[in-house]
């Protein structure tokens, strides 16, 4: 059950660099960026929703292993941590942009 919780990195710049070479114009990039985020926050769901599962399990008893129930909580804890640092920096990112005077 633990190995369905993966939490592998993603590849990001390479997907980036992939495209560099074309003529990407602003919607585009916006467009591929809010598909990044929204992949991002699905597998934050799926994460979630595989740790509550454990939980049930553990709770009736199916799963003898405590440990795997905690190292699933722990990654899922990180990924929310992460995903709430990637928020603020991208919140503080506009500010400044919209603080810049023309």
């Amino acid at each position: 059950m633990i190995d369905q919780i993966g939490f592998l990195p993603k590849k990001p710049l390479a997907a980036l660099n992939a495209k560099a070479s074309e003529d990407l114009g602003a919607a585009q990039i916006t467009k591929d960026f809010g598909s990044f985020l929204s992949d991002a926050m699905n597998g934050l769901n799926k994460q979630h929703a595989a740790v509550d599962q454990l939980n049930d399990n553990f709770v009736i008893g199916e799963v003898a292993d405590a440990h795997q129930l905690t190292i699933a909580a722990e990654k899922l804890s990180l990924s929310l941590e992460m995903t709430v640092q990637i928020r603020n920096k991208v919140i503080e990112a506009y500010q400044e942009v919209m603080r810049t005077q023309i």
